[in-house]
């Protein structure tokens, strides 16, 4: 019987690239020792004994910024907002042609510190105006069977910007 084990350390052995990094495309190798991690850690592995490379993954996974991201320059941060369409249907249904609807909305904020939270949302008025998909929710009775995710955001200009998928 073989085990995956030698292959997780090929993947996350010390002398490997940190993952979930932007690393810019080099040619040539980079030594470690240039990389700055978006993370300040203290001592070379984390407490729990894992290897440096599981101590810099475990530490990108904490809520909010690693630096005071407070400040006006980072209001970019806190302009993007993530919907999550998780259902919306509509169909008719029975003898006298009853409209059935379900709907289904998260949005996602950033706060003060790049904190990321979710609250419910209630009705696809919510959704930005450049949403597509639920142009006709709430009409009698087209049917819509609608699934996305909706992110906009302003960059450090203003300059407003948008991605949808749809799944």
């Amino acid at each position: 019987m073989t085990t995956p084990l030698p292959q997780l350390w090929d993947i996350l052995a010390p002398d490997a690239l940190p993952r979930n990094q932007s690393i810019p495309q080099i040619s040539g190798a980079i030594p470690l020792a240039q990389l700055q991690p978006a993370v300040v850690r203290s001592g070379g592995a984390s407490s729990a004994g894992l290897p440096e490379v599981f101590a810099m993954v475990l530490a990108q996974m904490t809520a909010g910024a690693d630096i005071d991201i407070s400040g006006p320059e980072f209001n970019f941060v806190r302009s993007i907002r993530v919907y999550n369409v998780t259902y919306a249907t509509q169909v008719e249904a029975g003898s006298e042609g009853d409209c059935n609807r379900n709907f289904s909305l998260r949005i996602g904020t950033y706060g003060t510190q790049g904190d990321f939270r979710w609250s419910r949302g209630s009705s696809p008025s919510q959704l930005p105006e450049d949403h597509v998909g639920l142009e006709r929710y709430g009409e009698h009775c087209p049917g819509i069977f609608h699934r996305s995710v909706f992110v906009d955001w302003r960059d450090y200009e203003g300059n407003y910007g948008f991605e949808q998928v749809n799944y």
